[in-house]
């Protein structure tokens, strides 16, 4: 069975912790631009197997080599800026239509982001230890996924509501700017230790 107050613990602890995360820029820069049901079913999905590697694997997570996970998602982030910079049709502010772009290839794209870019992060090694602590593995998978959706959807919805009001162009280079930063943090990460 499962509990209702760790899932509301585990909710609000993982909530907190992933709202001011990359995840909520990546999804809502993917939100921007491509269909919010395609991009939240590879965010969704990624979480989930997040979740299932944390309470699976339990503490063995914090033993990953912190520096080489911080290094790759350094340059995840600058390649994800450049690519931002360099991209054609950055005029074009409407979400490309179905026809354009794949179920499977926008929700692939989605799902791979945060697979890496989440790997060995802060909220997967607090789910670790959440179900370490309690001992309840199927209540601290449900309030981490929850929370993690709910982070997602947030940032994903939100870039549709922001795109309204805001020209792409100036999302997209904010976006850039915004993964040059967290790529120079997790470079130095990688490097100082």
């Amino acid at each position: 069975m499962f509990s209702f107050t760790v899932i509301a613990v585990v909710f609000g602890v993982i909530f907190l912790a992933e709202l001011p995360d990359k995840t909520a820029l990546a999804s809502l820069m993917l939100g921007t631009r491509y269909r919010a049901s395609y991009v939240f079913a590879g965010v969704a999905a990624a979480f989930a197997v997040h979740v299932a590697l944390a309470i699976a694997a339990g503490s063995l997570l914090t033993l990953l080599p912190h520096r080489w996970v911080q290094g790759v998602v350094g340059l995840l982030f600058l390649g994800g800026a450049a690519v931002l910079l360099l991209s054609k049709g950055e005029d074009e502010e409407e979400v490309k239509a179905p026809a354009d772009q794949s179920f499977w290839k926008v929700s692939g794209a989605g799902f791979m982001l945060i697979l890496v870019a989440e790997f060995g992060d802060l909220t997967q090694i607090m789910t670790a230890n959440l179900a370490a602590r309690y001992s309840d593995p199927v209540s601290v998978a449900i309030g981490a996924v929850l929370a993690l959706w709910a982070v997602g959807a947030l940032g994903i919805f939100g870039g549709q509501m922001l795109m309204k009001r805001v020209p792409l162009r100036l999302i997209t280079r904010i976006a850039a700017c915004v993964m040059i930063v967290l790529a120079a943090f997790s470079i130095y990460e990688a490097v100082v230790g």
